[in-house]
C-alpha cells in the first residue's frame, strides 16, 4: 500500500513533505466550532478497514508524533513521502482535523507543489473514501497521481507539499470588469449573480461560453453579451477570441475574431463581455434568436 515501506527500513523513514493547513470553513458548510485550545495535537487514526502490522503502525505513530500542532478549526494535509512508481506519483500524507468533532469530506482537487509552490500535479480525489475523520486526529492515506495529471516530470527530494485547491470547492462566482462594475445598474448585477449561481459549475480545467443576450442594432450589427466561464484553478488571460453564433435552427448567424487585450477571467469565475459582430460578419438574414448559442471557432 505504501511504497516507502518497501524501499526503506522503518528506522530510516522520515518526512520529506511539509504541512498545508486551511480553515475548516473553506471546505465544510455550516458554523463549525473548533477547539478552544491554542494548539491542537492530533492523535493517529487509521481507516476502520485497515489491518496494519504492528511495525507499520509504529512508523505512522512515530511520524504523527513528529507533526507540528494545528491551530483550532483547521484541516491540514501533512506530506510524508513522495515516490515515483512507473508512470504515477504516489504521495503519502496525513489528513488532519483539529475540530472537536468528526468531519467527512467529499470530492476535492488536490495540488502537489514543490518548494517554490510550482505545480507538479493536480487531481480530484473523493475524500469520502477516507471515512469520517475523528475529532483532533490524523489519518494516513496514499494519493496517486496518474500520468495525465502530472505537469512536471522531476519530483523533489524534499520540501514539497500536498494542498487543497480551495477554489475548486467554492461556487463559481460572478466577476465584473471595473467598467461594468461602475456602469451596470444594481438590479442588472443582481440578475447576473443569480444567473451565475443557478448554472452548473464548470468542470475543473473547463472554459465554456454562454450566450446571455443577442440583438441587432439599427446599423445591422449583431450585439451579443456572452458569459465567459472559467472552471480552472488558475486565471485565464484571453488575447483573441474567434466566435461563431448559431440561431435556434443551429444555422450560422455570424462569425468573427475579437482582440481582447489580455482580458483576464480569474479562477473559478464567470465574466460577462459584449461582442459586436459588424454587419459584414453577419451570415444570415432574419435569424431566429429566440434560442441561440455561441462557440469558439475550432482550428481545423
Amino acid at each position: 500500500m505504501f511504497t516507502f515501506f518497501k524501499k526503506k527500513k522503518a528506522e530510516d523513514i522520515k518526512r520529506t513533505g511539509k504541512d498545508s493547513a486551511i480553515s475548516s470553513d473553506a471546505l465544510l458548510e455550516g458554523n463549525l466550532e473548533g477547539s478552544k485550545e491554542e494548539d491542537v495535537m492530533t492523535e493517529l487514526s487509521f481507516h476502520p478497514s485497515w489491518n496494519l502490522p504492528k511495525e507499520k503502525e509504529y512508523v505512522f505513530r512515530f511520524l504523527n508524533n513528529d507533526l507540528d500542532p494545528l491551530q483550532p478549526n483547521q484541516i491540514s494535509l501533512a506530506g510524508v513521502d513522495l515516490e515515483r512508481e512507473n508512470e504515477t506519483i504516489q504521495v503519502t500524507a496525513f489528513l488532519r482535523n483539529s475540530l472537536s468533532k468528526e468531519i467527512g469530506l467529499g470530492t476535492v482537487e488536490l495540488l502537489l507543489l514543490d518548494e517554490d509552490q510550482t505545480l507538479i500535479a493536480s487531481k480530484e480525489f473523493d475524500l469520502s473514501e477516507l471515512g469520517k475523520i475523528p475529532a483532533k486526529s490524523s489519518r494516513p492515506w496514499m494519493f496517486i497521481f496518474e500520468k495525465g495529471t502530472i505537469q512536471k516530470e522531476q519530483i523533489p527530494a524534499e520540501g514539497w507539499s500536498l494542498a487543497f485547491n480551495v477554489t475548486s470547492m467554492q461556487p463559481n462566482r460572478l466577476e465584473l470588469e471595473d467598467s461594468w462594475e461602475q456602469q451596470l445598474p444594481a438590479e442588472d448585477k443582481e440578475q447576473l449573480k443569480a444567473l451565475v449561481s443557478s448554472l452548473p459549475k464548470p468542470n475543473p480545467k473547463e472554459v465554456n461560453l454562454m450566450g446571455i443576450q443577442a440583438r441587432f442594432n439599427e446599423k445591422g450589427d449583431l450585439s451579443t453579451t456572452i458569459l465567459i466561464r472559467n472552471g480552472n484553478h488558475k486565471s485565464l488571460s484571453i488575447q483573441q477570441l474567434p466566435l461563431q453564433v448559431f440561431d435556434a435552427e443551429q444555422e450560422l448567424v455570424a462569425q468573427g475574431a475579437f482582440s481582447l487585450n489580455d482580458l483576464t477571467v480569474n479562477a473559478n469565475t464567470s465574466k460577462p463581455w459584449t461582442f459586436v459582430f459588424p454587419k459584414e460578419m453577419v451570415k444570415k438574414d432574419k435569424p431566429d434568436l429566440s434560442k441561440w448559442s455561441v462557440r469558439p471557432v475550432q482550428n481545423s
